[in-house]
């Protein structure tokens, strides 16, 4: 860290470097200088992002479209380049790094604090898809391919299962026929595009309430941020990954499942926020919001249980069992989604109905 901040053109000498504990991915540390600026410096894992330039190059891509469009008035984080002219430090071996400027006044939260601070964030994911409705998605490069591809998600559980590299296989068979029951509802999004039905987009891929920066003071969004995965997608998978993560009602490694339920209020709210600013949605794609959400949280499940099995070499893990149990919350999220089957798609009804949609 402290080899890495002085290739950045900060305010400065760095004093103190605070690790925020929040992503599965990257380390991200927040960096205080002696002359009271405060800057994000995140080391990048190679492992999950092997091409670092790709990442620079969407977020260069989507910044020039939406600087040429001002009337979009969608802001994004501003990355500073190196004092050596590059879009981030490279150490080699040991990884590499980017820096931005802290946005002052802003806040992050790990759950939805109301069905307002949903609604909002929903906004935020809404009109940065909306804005981007118009670019060219052929232009980006996939980051992590076949990242949302529930149909190969599938091969590699089955590869990991038949590899079993950290023997765990005999402890999870309940789990594993749990995911293969519902392979042909979690693939069906991915039919539908190969089908031409859904339309490909610009999408986040990763629309976790703490990818929205909020103003402190006035508890409206500023931007949404961590657009490593912004790549070619569907706009399902923008709203499900949301409700997914936000409309649960534990955290996502919650240990006692009992706490772990759909809220239904929270759904209704992320639903209004998204729809309302998003007019670029088709008919087709507001009808499939609900298997978005479905989609996106078994397709998680997958994930984890796969990194389980392969000896948790993808997400970041506090204790032997962690993966396991953010596959369990998924799961146990995935039924109660099968119980609220009709009552989700009536949501999406009468919010269409009150936006006359």
């Amino acid at each position: 860290m402290q080899n890495a901040i002085t290739h950045f053109p900060i305010k400065g000498k760095a004093l103190d470097f605070k690790q925020i504990k929040a992503g599965h991915i990257h380390k991200t540390y927040l960096v205080s200088t002696d002359e009271n600026e405060v800057y994000v410096l995140q080391w990048l894992n190679r492992y999950v992002f092997p091409n670092i330039d790709a990442i620079m190059n969407n977020m260069a891509a989507i910044s020039s479209y939406l600087r040429s469009r001002p009337e979009l008035t969608v802001p994004m984080i501003s990355y500073l380049d190196t004092v050596e002219g590059a879009h981030y430090y490279d150490e080699g071996e040991k990884g590499c790094w980017r820096c931005y400027r802290f946005v002052d006044d802003s806040v992050c939260y790990q759950q939805a604090v109301s069905a307002e601070y949903f609604c909002e964030s929903a906004r935020a994911f809404g009109r940065f898809q909306n804005a981007l409705s118009g670019f060219d998605a052929s232009r980006l490069e996939e980051t992590i391919a076949n990242f949302h591809n529930t149909v190969d998600r599938y091969r590699q559980l089955r590869e990991a299962m038949e590899n079993d590299a950290a023997g765990r296989l005999a402890s999870v068979k309940e789990e594993i026929a749990f995911a293969l029951e519902r392979e042909e509802k979690a693939c069906a999004l991915r039919h539908m595009q190969e089908e031409g039905l859904l339309p490909v987009r610009a999408t986040h891929n990763d629309t976790k309430i703490n990818n929205v920066l909020f103003n402190k003071y006035t508890n409206k969004s500023i931007c949404v941020i961590d657009l490593d995965t912004v790549m070619p997608g569907l706009s399902a998978y923008d709203f499900g990954d949301a409700i997914r993560f936000g409309a649960s009602t534990a955290v996502e490694d919650e240990k006692d499942l009992s706490r772990v339920k759909l809220d239904m209020e929270l759904f209704r709210a992320f639903s209004h926020g998204f729809i309302e600013v998003c007019p670029s949605l088709t008919e087709k794609e507001l009808e499939v919001l609900p298997l978005g959400a479905y989609v996106m949280t078994i397709e998680c499940g997958v994930r984890f249980l796969a990194d389980y099995l392969n000896g948790d070499k993808y997400f970041s893990t506090d204790y032997p069992a962690h993966n396991l149990d953010r596959c369990h919350t998924q799961f146990k999220l995935i039924r109660e989604m099968e119980e609220h089957w009709d009552e989700m798609h009536g949501a999406i009804a009468a919010v269409r109905a009150e936006l006359g949609r």
